[in-house]
């Protein structure tokens, strides 16, 4: 890496000298090391690798606007990754600590809900033939048939506003009157 790093701070000098054959031969030297760095850095984090370019895309542009606070008596290797470290932690908390599993991986192991015990139809006809007309034919309408809101008002000549009343209020008796069963 020493070897490197002299060619790179040469390199860093003539280009804020205004070489731009340096600066672009800098960049091109850099890149290779910077996605690899990108890569374990990610890996690392359990993060998918794939993202690597989007990092090294960040470090590049860190490094031209700020390469004028670039000591040139300091080797250049050092600001760079110190600048490539920061860009990585930054993509990193972005992310945030996500680990995504395919739920369809799990789905033969995951434990189900126990199926609810459910009343026989005789005993819901019975608790329904209790609750009051316009409720009753309200909930048949709708829990039983399936007709929509709009349809129910007009079959039953209500406002759509009186039956989504009637509705809840007849599900809320006959939640009542199961629970007191």
């Amino acid at each position: 890496m020493r070897g490197r790093d002299d060619e790179w701070t040469a390199l860093m000098r003539s280009a804020n000298a205004g070489d731009s054959i340096a600066y672009r031969r800098l960049l091109e030297s850099v890149t290779p090391v910077l996605r690899a760095g990108a890569r374990r850095g990610l890996a690392r984090a359990g993060q998918p690798v794939d993202q690597a370019e989007d990092i090294v895309q960040e470090i590049l542009l860190a490094v031209h606007l700020k390469r004028h606070t670039w000591d040139s008596g300091a080797p250049f290797a050092p600001w760079l990754l110190a600048i490539a470290r920061n860009k990585l932690i930054d993509a990193l908390r972005r992310r945030g600590r996500r680990v995504f599993v395919d739920i369809d991986d799990f789905a033969e192991t995951l434990p189900s809900e126990p199926p609810r015990e459910t009343l026989p139809a005789s005993e819901v006809t019975k608790h329904l033939a209790a609750l009051p007309w316009r409720q009753r034919e309200v909930l048949q309408s709708i829990a039983v048939d399936s007709v929509s809101i709009k349809d129910t008002a007009a079959k039953l000549s209500m406002s759509e506003g009186a039956v989504r009343v009637a509705l809840h209020r007849g599900l809320s008796a006959l939640a009542a009157k199961l629970r007191t069963d």
